[in-house]
């Protein structure tokens, strides 16, 4: 089967494909043409956020990759520092409007707290999350969106949201790569019929500097980046490798190969990575300054 056609069915049915290009720190005036970049090799999943600040390029991009917009899944974020039912549901609007289409295939929430609050906070805003899920059930029932689900959520927070709603996350869109592999809770979502997304998937190309991933990479004959997206695709996620490279995009995608089980197991026990310059981001152990 086409590698782009490989897809997981989400706990409502619908079909999400396992590869998708990742547009975080893309430009906006850049992102369309890297979305049409994307669809032409055979990108059939892009993901955006409220806080990249490029919805309007993506949406661009995906208005004018010259195939159906029904053969494309599209999903954007919810900010992380929305909390309430008006506000998300204002922001989903501005989402559509922005983009200018009449749908997205999946929304999610961001973080379950505000960024400024991330390493830095116990407060799992667990009301406000369920104010801003059920901002998201109204909008999916109302057309406006295929299906639903968050990222970064930890395990009490997916069972915040499970016993305060009648609908189940879709997703939970997780920071996993080799050195950083939350098996457990991997394991909680995929058990309870939640698909998980690994977002970062080369570490934010910290991977690229790891002497041990390297030469694992070279025992395969393959890139790092390749054998980084491989080893999540292994893992049984969604993997969200971003570029605007049309050549990186082509290379993430060539994936015939297999790490064996004893790689796996040693690429599972890598732990700490050094993230570089990245590292004052929250979801790579930083801290924000409010």
């Amino acid at each position: 089967m086409n590698i782009f056609e490989e897809s997981f069915t989400l706990n409502n049915g619908v079909k999400i494909p396992k590869l998708a290009l990742g547009t975080w720190e893309i430009p906006d005036d850049q992102v369309a043409e890297a979305v049409r970049q994307a669809v032409k090799i055979g990108y059939r999943h892009i993901d955006t956020a409220q806080a990249y600040g490029n919805e309007r390029g993506v949406g661009e991009g995906v208005r004018t990759a010259g195939i159906k917009r029904e053969d494309l899944f599209v999903n954007s974020k919810v900010a992380a520092e929305i909390k309430d039912y008006e506000g998300a549901k204002k922001s989903i609007d501005e989402t559509l409007a922005k983009m200018k289409l009449d749908y997205l295939d999946m929304m999610i929430i961001h973080n379950p707290q505000p960024w400024v609050e991330v390493n830095q906070s116990n407060d799992r805003h667990f009301a406000g999350n369920v104010e801003v899920w059920r901002a998201l059930e109204d909008a999916m029932h109302a057309g406006k969106l295929r299906a639903i689900g968050v990222s970064s959520f930890e395990k009490e927070d997916l069972d915040n949201l499970t016993t305060h709603s009648d609908t189940k996350p879709m997703v939970n869109q997780i920071l996993t790569h080799i050195g950083a592999t939350p098996e457990e809770l991997i394991n909680y979502s995929q058990a309870n019929d939640i698909v998980v997304e690994a977002f970062s998937p080369i570490a934010h190309g910290a991977a690229m500097h790891n002497e041990a991933i390297k030469q694992m990479a070279d025992k395969y004959k393959v890139s790092v980046p390749q054998l980084s997206i491989r080893y999540a695709w292994q893992l049984g996620l969604v993997v969200l490798p971003k570029t605007a490279n049309p050549d990186h995009m082509r290379a993430n995608a060539e994936l015939d190969f297999e790490i064996s089980d004893a790689d796996m197991a040693a690429l599972k026990q890598m732990h700490g990575m050094d993230y570089g310059d990245a590292d004052i981001f929250p979801v790579f152990g930083g801290k924000m300054k409010g």
